[in-house]
């Protein structure tokens, strides 16, 4: 089953950012009244003094061409850096000798794709808990506050179990489909509040529990013990059914994504301090939070809908990146983009080399290694 939709949780600013409101405080300018100093010319509404700083993100990008390259290599069949050379330079055309079939195959067609859907998949989730954790100024957001996951669970399970639309759709359609249902349901049922933090938790929580109830009743109603058995381990997450088509899809989601989040870093530093904070410095809080909840929306769909639903990266990954780069998002956003798909390219591949040859769903070990790396960024805060 996709993880539980965390429980509403909501209180000061201190609760989401216990040192970057004083941090972010520090780092702006002084305001009049108004607060018209504070807004200077800044698309969004809230000026920083500096500009993201470079060199976080130009080391986590470096870390991450290594890791992905690296995470390549690991498997139960051995493929050296001469190896992986060859791979690339045959399927560039260069002039080199390819490897033997089998051994490329294995390389380009199911380590290279599922590797880079992981670095994906990994940087969406990451930018869309980053996103919500502002948006809803919820220490417990992440990107399946929505209830999207659920509903993508819901389609995946319509298509295996009920065979509806199972000739067109497929199961990665059927769980983008109802990825989609559930977040049009989320919009429907907010639809004339004000897209406050508190609604937009407590709506959500209650769509994730419709769809999660849907798909056990079906499972429970028509599904044998195999097919339970086949779907609860897509439910789990798994990058083993990744490849170059659905890379593809999601390449061109994720940084249109991720650009669109970034373009609103001013207006989530004045959200995380609250709807008031945000409309005194100019934000259009209504129409900023319905844009960044449909970007985030949409990066969840599509990565539940070709993966599953991997819990705890959009968790943990922006704790602790805030925590190393500060709360500004404008440099908060593309880190933590950076090192969520660095943590996911690893801990898929320990998923595939743990119990080899028996694989893991990355689902269980994002779960497994999540848990600990949380509190130790809460103690390292001072929250524990």
């Amino acid at each position: 089953m996709p993880p539980a939709e965390p429980a509403a949780v909501q209180g000061p600013v201190d609760l989401l950012l216990p040192s970057a409101r004083g941090r972010a405080v520090r780092e702006a300018p002084a305001t009049s009244a108004a607060g018209s100093a504070a807004v200077g010319s800044a698309p969004g509404g809230l000026a920083s003094v500096r500009s993201a700083p470079v060199g976080p993100a130009l080391l986590a990008a470096a870390v991450l061409v290594v890791s992905v390259a690296a995470a390549v290599r690991v498997g139960t069949a051995d493929v050296g850096w001469a190896g992986l050379a060859r791979v690339l330079g045959a399927r560039l055309g260069l002039a080199v000798e390819p490897l033997p079939p089998l051994l490329d195959s294995l390389v380009w067609d199911l380590r290279l794709p599922r590797v880079l859907m992981a670095a994906l998949v990994g940087a969406a989730l990451a930018v869309c808990g980053t996103v919500l954790q502002a948006v809803t100024r919820n220490a417990l957001a992440d990107p399946y506050l929505l209830g999207v996951s659920s509903g993508a669970s819901t389609g995946a399970v319509a298509v295996v179990v009920l065979g509806v639309g199972a000739s067109t759709l497929g199961v990665t359609g059927g769980a983008l489909a109802g990825a989609l249902l559930s977040f049009g349901l989320l919009l429907l049922l907010l639809r004339r509040s004000g897209l406050d933090s508190v609604r937009i938790v407590l709506t959500g929580v209650v769509v994730g529990q419709l769809f999660t109830a849907l798909t056990s009743l079906a499972l429970m109603a028509s599904a044998d013990a195999d097919t339970t058995r086949a779907v609860t381990h897509w439910l789990l997450g798994s990058l083993a059914p990744a490849r170059w088509n659905t890379v593809a899809v999601c390449a061109v989601v994720t940084p249109l994504g991720v650009l669109a989040a970034w373009l609103c870093a001013h207006a989530l530093d004045g959200l995380a301090f609250g709807a008031d904070t945000a409309a005194s410095l100019g934000i259009g809080v209504r129409r900023t939070r319905m844009l960044l909840l449909v970007v985030t929306a949409v990066l969840t769909a599509v990565a539940v809908a070709t993966v599953g639903a991997i819990g705890f990266v959009g968790l943990i990954v922006p704790h602790g990146v805030r925590f190393l780069v500060g709360p500004l998002h404008r440099a908060l956003l593309p880190c933590a983009a950076l090192a969520g798909a660095v943590f996911l390219v690893w801990t898929d591949a320990l998923a595939r080399i743990a119990f080899a040859p028996r694989e893991v769903p990355v689902g269980v070990l994002t779960a497994l290694l999540g848990v600990p790396l949380f509190l130790l960024v809460l103690r390292r805060r001072g929250e524990l």
